[in-house]
This record gives C-alpha cells, sequence and structure tokens, in this order.
C-alpha cells in the first residue's frame, strides 16, 4: 500500500484517523501500531514477521546494552545489533546481486553456476535497517536513553507515515514524541499536516507520475538510435520525476505525521538550485545525508583527519555506500562513486572556480551533472547507461521524431517552475510561509479549498490512470 494509491486515499486513511483521532490517549500508541502493522501487511504480510522478530531481539539486546557498565560488553552488543541488521539488509538486498556476478566470474572460468533461489526484497527495508541502527548507536552513545516498553520501539520502527520510504528519522529527534505527543497534537498541526500531505500528493500525482510516463517510454528504447534530443528529453523527465516523486512522498509522509502529532525532519530543501555537489547533498535526502554523515562519515574520522588522501577517502567511500544502499546494481554503486567523485574535487579546490564563475553558471554546471547522473540511477546496465550519456553529449539530431504526451510540456514546464521557485528571495518566502509559518484564519480557509481542489484532480488522475509507479518503493 503506497499513498498515492485510491486505497490508501479512500479507504485506510479517512478509517484510521477516525478511529486513531477518537481513541482515548493511552490506547493512541496501539491504534498507531495496529494500523502501521495492516498497512505494511498489505504488500507485504511475510515480512511483518521478519521485522518483528528482529526489533524483538533488537530491543533486548540494546536494553542489556543500557544496563551493563562494562564498556567491552556494551561495544560487542552494538556490534552485534549493528551486524544483525546490517546481516538482514545484506542477505535480503544483494544476496542475488552477489550470486549473478559470482556466476559471471565462474561461468567465464568454465565453472558450474551456483543454484539459488531469488529472494524477494522486503518493502522499506533499507529505512528501517537504518532507524534500528540509529536506536543503538544512540544509545550506545548515551544520546537518549532507550524506551521501556517493546511495543513503543516497535512502533518507532513500524510507523506507517514514514516506514516505506522514510524520512529516515534519527532515534533521538523522535523518541520523546514516541511517549507524549501533546506538544504537536492540536488542530493547527492537523490541518497543516493536511495541507503538507496534499501538496506531496499533487507532486507525485500530477508532476511526476506525467514524466514518469515519458521517461519510462524514451529509456525503454534502443539508446544507440535516439537522437540528442530524444536522449535530453529522457533525462529531463526523469529528473523532475524523481526529485517530485521522492519529494513529494517526503511530504506527504511529514504531513502523515503532523496529523498525528509528530514532527519529522525535512528531507528536501529545493536541491536543483544548489551551486555545487556539496550544497546538493545538504538539500537532497537531507536524511540519509545526516544519516551518513553521523554514523559512517564521522566514525571513519570525517573531517579530522591527518591526511587529505583519507579526508578524500572518506567522502568518495561514503557516497559510494550511498551509490550501494540504493540498490544492488553497479549502477547504483558507479552513481554514488561518480559524485563521491565531484564531492572530492570539490573539495580539493574546484568549488572556489565554481563561486568565481557566479551563481547562475554553477547552478546550470551542477545541473548538468546531476541530469547525467540520474541517467546512471535510472539505467540498468552500465554499457546502456554510458551510450545513453554519449547520446546526450554528441549533437546527434537525426532520427528526432519521438512520441510525446499532449500534457508533456507543460507539466514539465510546471516542474521547471517549482524545481527553481526558490532561486528568487521572493520564492523562497512564499515557501516559508505555505511551510512553516503560523496560518490565519483568512489562510487557513484559502489553503484548505485549494487543498481539496488539489486532493480532487489528484483522485480523478489516480482513478483515470493505472500509471502510478514508485520509484523509492524498492528501496
Amino acid at each position: 500500500m503506497v499513498f498515492s494509491s485510491s486505497l490508501f486515499l479512500v479507504y485506510f486513511l479517512p478509517a484510521f484517523l477516525i478511529i486513531y483521532y477518537l481513541s482515548p490517549k493511552r490506547f493512541k500508541n496501539i491504534t498507531l501500531l495496529i494500523g502501521s502493522i495492516i498497512f505494511y501487511s498489505w504488500g507485504a504480510p511475510k515480512f511483518i514477521f521478519v521485522i518483528i522478530s528482529i526489533t524483538f531481539i533488537d530491543f533486548h539486546l540494546v536494553k542489556w546494552m543500557n544496563n551493563t557498565s562494562n564498556e567491552n560488553k556494551r561495544k560487542a552488543l552494538l556490534i552485534f545489533s549493528v551486524m544483525m541488521n546490517l546481516g538482514l539488509l545484506i542477505y535480503f538486498k544483494y544476496s542475488n546481486f552477489f550470486i549473478e556476478n559470482v556466476n559471471i566470474i565462474i561461468d567465464g572460468i568454465g565453472i558450474r553456476e551456483i543454484q539459488w533461489i531469488k529472494l524477494a526484497l522486503p518493502i522499506g527495508i533499507s529505512f528501517y535497517t537504518f532507524e534500528t541502527i540509529t536506536y543503538v548507536v544512540d544509545v550506545y552513545r548515551r544520546v537518549h536513553k532507550p524506551l521501556q516498553n517493546f511495543w513503543d520501539y516497535q512502533l518507532y520502527i513500524i510507523l506507517f507515515p514514514k516506514l516505506i520510504a522514510g524520512p529516515i528519522i534519527r532515534y533521538h529527534e523522535i523518541a520523546d514524541q514516541i511517549t507524549d505527543r501533546s506538544k504537536y497534537d492540536s488542530y493547527d498541526h492537523r490541518l497543516t499536516g493536511f495541507f503538507r500531505f496534499v501538496i506531496g500528493l499533487s507532486k507525485k500525482i500530477i508532476i511526476a507520475n506525467t514524466l514518469g510516463a515519458q521517461a519510462d517510454y524514451v529509456f525503454s528504447l534502443d539508446p544507440s538510435t535516439i537522437s540528442t534530443g530524444t536522449a535530453w528529453i529522457g533525462a529531463l523527465a526523469y529528473t523532475f520525476q524523481i526529485y517530485f516523486d521522492f519529494s513529494g512522498y517526503s511530504d506527504m509522509a511529514i504531513g502523515l505525521g503532523k496529523m498525528l502529532g509528530f514532527r519529522f525532519p525535512e528531507n528536501f530543501n529545493n536541491p536543483y538550485i544548489s551551486q555545487s555537489i556539496t550544497e546538493f547533498w545538504r538539500r537532497w535526502h537531507i536524511t540519509l545525508g545526516a544519516w551518513m554523515r553521523n554514523y559512517l562519515y564521522i566514525p571513519l574520522g570525517g573531517n579530522k583527519v591527518k591526511s587529505k588522501f583519507r579526508l578524500y577517502f572518506n567522502l568518495w567511500f561514503v557516497f559510494l555506500a550511498s551509490g550501494l544502499w540504493h540498490g544492488a546494481s553497479w549502477t547504483f554503486i558507479l552513481w554514488g562513486a561518480y559524485h563521491g567523485f565531484f564531492l572530492v574535487i570539490e573539495r580539493a579546490g574546484f568549488s572556489s572556480f565554481l563561486k568565481r564563475t557566479g551563481k547562475v553558471p554553477s547552478i546550470i554546471f551542477t545541473f548538468l551533472v546531476v541530469i547525467t547522473g540520474w541517467v546512471l540511477f535510472r539505467v540498468e546496465h552500465i554499457s546502456t547507461a554510458f551510450t545513453f550519456i554519449k547520446k546526450m553529449y554528441a549533437f546527434d539530431f537525426n532520427n528526432a521524431t519521438i512520441q510525446l504526451q499532449n500534457d508533456f510540456y507543460p507539466v514539465l514546464l510546471l516542474a521547471f517552475f517549482f524545481s527553481f521557485f526558490a532561486l528568487p528571495t521572493w520564492g523562497e518566502k512564499i515557501q516559508q510561509k505555505i511551510y512553516f509559518e503560523e496560518y490565519s484564519l483568512t489562510r487557513y480557509s484559502m489553503m484548505f479549498a485549494f487543498s481539496i481542489c488539489l486532493l480532487m484532480i489528484s483522485l480523478s488522475l489516480i482513478t483515470a490512470t493505472g500509471f502510478n509507479p514508485f520509484i523509492y518503493f524498492r528501496f
């Protein structure tokens, strides 16, 4: 079940909210937990037992670690918990990839291939694995005390608004809200949460889905036969699809969280107006960047290393890991290495050159780097990706005829407009007013009417077409 489905919007969410709001305060957590289990089980009934089992073990391991004064025992329990969770992620997400590559190697030297039943990937495993790790590490570092109730911990892991695709919420950011949400449980938060949810839904349905259909069509073609113009149409369509798809889902998650009394961290901040790749990663998937920095980059030594080589290696390695986290494919690994390369050269001095070129040239250059990288992210095979990228920069305008949807160009212009909306100061101020400032009665009325209109348009588009993909569903 995903937020942009009619099943969720018409049946699950209204029924759940009615039950949740009518539940006494002491039963709200159990109501939310049952709702989350139903939500996840709808799409992956078998894996819900895997999650419950692992979280049960984790909860007691962390409780034992917290009550142990012996530092060696604490460290051993920390390592065991982290390795158990990473082992589960590696088994389900990377076993197929590993076996396939081993078979390619041994087949080349005449050895019989390894027989292997391909594993299905549990929905959202990358997200909740990282959150289980934050729990044990935050408790180990004594950033926050562990939860006393197992079902509260289960709720932190399986909370349905952020379960499938984040934001990745570090334990200490939400620990107190698990047990007491009175600070953010108000009608104002519920209404503004509803507005945020509908905005995210509209970004997903109106913009991402339309551009996604065009991107799928272009990327289904043989890249060696397409023109430069066709390649750029596909690359741009996917560039905006993945942004409005993922940021839209994050908006929906944040909005749902507000409706339930939670305050989730922001996950996107207008990434396409970035003037460098370093800035891009401060604006794109912010919670993943924060996780990588706190739980991988800093333990590796971060900036506090003796040599520049080690500093550059740390940066590059973190983004190599980030690419692998996104998917078990050489194209994802290459995509991570690609971004890591630009981060390293920017740290080595290229960022100073970009600043000297001016704001607009820096944004254009960064945007081109990001678009090119998205081709690696989208295409399954490296050779196909290189052929596609070569076409983008070949200035080959032969065979330029392409089948375009009637609404493609209007929606593409809409995507451009909202992607760069915050570039001028007035655009950023409007965003601040919509997302973060307090509302007057007049603004509430206007936003409510606007949100209902967007909701109706989105629902009509969902029912009118069967094309409703979600890119990060497989991560």
